[in-house]
């Protein structure tokens, strides 16, 4: 199995597959009613909707550097504001972060095997997560995921 197959197995699994952990993002985000979607819960910073904007934007990022592009910020900023509630844009959100996934899932797969190792085209900024390899770019954007899918689970039981 080459890198591009291993990589993308590995996000398709934490994404819509049967991770070793439990219940993969797409099922944590498909069970998450509307109304727990903008609800801050006291001693929380984010709310559901906001992290999933959060991990739209840098999946847009990660495939935009996986593209050539230099890195930076997502084009709208780390942590946006959801704004007010609102169910089709709720909607619409899911569509966009899973669509999202679906065009890395093909860069991913497209990349050239003889330059996952090779750095990124930006210097190393630990706060950014550049300068480093390709490889380490997606497993990063993977473990990510993983990080606020937990995040995603636990505020819907607190609203729950």
């Amino acid at each position: 199995m080459s890198t591009s197959q291993k990589l993308n197995a590995s996000l398709q699994s934490i994404l819509s597959g049967d991770p070793w952990y439990g219940p993969n993002t797409y099922d944590i985000i498909d069970n998450i009613s509307f109304e727990a979607t903008y609800e801050t819960p006291p001693g929380s910073v984010h709310n559901i909707a906001g992290i999933i904007l959060h991990m739209l934007g840098w999946t847009l990022e990660t495939t935009a550097r996986m593209q050539g592009q230099l890195a930076g910020e997502p084009a709208g900023g780390d942590w946006p504001n959801p704004g007010t509630p609102d169910e089709r844009k709720w909607q619409q959100l899911i569509n966009s972060f899973k669509l999202a996934n679906v065009t890395l899932g093909g860069v991913i797969e497209d990349f050239p095997e003889d330059k996952w190792d090779a750095p990124t085209n930006d210097k190393r900024n630990r706060e950014l997560g550049t300068g480093v390899s390709y490889r380490a770019l997606i497993e990063g954007l993977i473990q990510h995921h993983v990080y606020h899918s937990g995040q995603l689970a636990l505020l819907n039981r607190i609203a729950g």
